[in-house]
């Protein structure tokens, strides 16, 4: 197919280019986003990747894979967005509104969540065979953490060998290096990782029936306001994250007063919450009315961690622009 499309494109025929790339784009857009973090950054970046694969295809000189060709143009433009980009101040509360104080402060973490919808279009292609990570790992939130505290290229090193399974030889003709250099700059990635885990890493594989019981459960309680139910589901040292936010709680007493002074502040905030799936993980939309609104407004995604029988994190991301990659509405009526 590849021999057939690829002169016609060259010869400036764009529909045999989109064929010719097409079985590349959803996995195209998770590498992206592995780098980058962000969904909205990570489909830009996509679409500068093609615009420069087709302006540049008579450049393909075919000593790689086409795939391989359009991995090298969309990493180095990662890498570029990367040291481009200009992130406000996170600012989470609205002003005059003082949360408790965390159990931690971190530096702010610029990540989406990413909709298992996208992640269920993905070609089932193996992955090389110096890769480390399994699918479902790579796309976790624990991984994607720990990963975008790491400096840009140990970031495309680490995803390109360890997820995506190159060799290192591979890798420096990507990155137009060495590879010493690529070898360096992975071992340094690697041995950053353990420091960086996220306290929304997983423990073992959650048995589907456990798992949808427990969020099942997490939901009726945030929507009856019952702040001791939604604790009781937690692990003794469960987090509460909500990127960018630089501040996280940890445990029962943590938790619960943050949900009792902020979520659930003023007496007369109510919740919805929509069922979704993200980076592989149960998860919700959230809506929120204050004070007997009509309708409940969209107040980003909420996405659960389980270990065993219980939730070890509950990460809350407040932006809502990520609510239409999970085909969620912007509101939601008051009627059940």
């Amino acid at each position: 197919m590849t021999d057939q499309l690829l002169p016609r494109a060259r010869a400036g025929d764009g529909a045999a280019f989109g064929e010719l790339v097409e079985p590349f784009r959803r996995e195209l857009h998770v590498h992206c986003y592995r780098i980058l973090g962000s969904l909205q950054d990570a489909e830009d970046v996509l679409q500068e990747t093609l615009v420069a694969a087709w302006r540049g295809l008579a450049g393909f000189d075919g000593r790689s894979s086409l795939r391989t060709w359009l991995y090298r143009i969309a990493t180095n433009r990662c890498l570029n967005a990367v040291r481009d980009a200009k992130r406000r101040p996170a600012q989470l509360f609205p002003p005059g509104i003082e949360p408790p104080p965390p159990t931690r402060t971190v530096d702010p973490l610029w990540l989406d969540p990413y909709p298992d919808a996208l992640l269920a279009a993905l070609p089932d292609t193996a992955p090389g065979p110096e890769a480390r990570y399994e699918r479902h790992e790579a796309v976790s939130l624990a991984f994607l953490t720990a990963v975008q505290v790491l400096p840009p290229r140990q970031r495309a090193v680490l995803v390109l060998r360890d997820v995506l399974g190159y060799r290192a030889a591979e890798v420096a003709e990507l990155l137009d290096t060495t590879v010493e250099s690529v070898t360096s700059a992975l071992k340094r990635a690697r041995a950053a990782l353990p420091s960086a885990a996220s306290p929304s890493a997983p423990g073992h594989p959650a048995v589907p029936a456990v798992e949808r019981g427990l969020a099942d459960r997490f939901a009726v309680a945030v929507e009856d306001g019952d702040v001791d139910a939604m604790v009781a589901l937690l692990t003794d040292d469960a987090w509460l994250t909500m990127p960018p936010a630089p501040i996280e709680y940890q445990g029962h007493a943590a938790i619960a007063g943050f949900m009792r002074h902020i979520g659930f502040r003023d007496g007369n905030r109510r919740y919805r919450l929509l069922s979704t799936r993200a980076n592989g993980q149960p998860a919700f939309g959230a809506y929120i009315s204050d004070g007997g609104e009509p309708t409940f407004r969209a107040h980003g995604i909420m996405v659960l961690t389980v270990a065993g029988d219980r939730l070890s994190a509950v990460t809350r991301f407040v932006s809502d622009g990520v609510l239409p990659h999970f085909g969620l509405p912007g509101e939601l009526s008051s009627a059940r």
